[in-house]
């Protein structure tokens, strides 16, 4: 997908919502490609990304202001959670976990896949309180 017309470049929710744990070897001082000084240590076995299992979580690597303008700084490099997580909508498939980290910031849904299979994505109230600018 274009990241021209991806709302996920404006939205970063799922990344200051949910805690990113994986294999500890997908991090580059175990043959991975994760950089390891943007993780932290869970367990012998699995290590999540550094800040996504703080209160409130948010990634160090998500740079942007939620809802507005994001980006991943590893994104190249992600680990397979966020490879594998996909936004509402993708593929005409619902995401509830997407959903429920858009609501949770008071972003709405996404809406269903248009006919042409892009997504379109509802402007909200929020995104002049935020200071977020349209994008025509």
């Amino acid at each position: 997908m274009n990241d021209d017309g991806n709302p996920c470049m404006s939205c970063g929710a799922c990344c200051a919502l949910f805690r990113v744990s994986f294999y500890w070897a997908e991090a580059d001082d175990g043959a991975g490609r994760v950089p390891a000084a943007l993780t932290e240590p869970l367990t012998p076995f699995l290590r999540c990304m550094a800040g996504s299992n703080d209160r409130p979580p948010r990634c160090r690597a998500l740079v942007g202001q939620i809802g507005c303008s994001v980006s991943c700084a590893i994104y190249a490099s992600r680990p397979s959670p966020c490879r594998e997580f996909r936004m509402s909508g993708e593929e005409g498939l619902a995401n509830a976990a997407c959903d429920r980290a858009r609501a949770h910031y008071g972003l709405p849904p996404l809406a269903p896949p248009a006919a042409q299979g892009e997504i379109i994505m509802p402007r909200s109230p929020r995104d002049d309180a935020l200071g977020c600018q349209a994008v025509d």
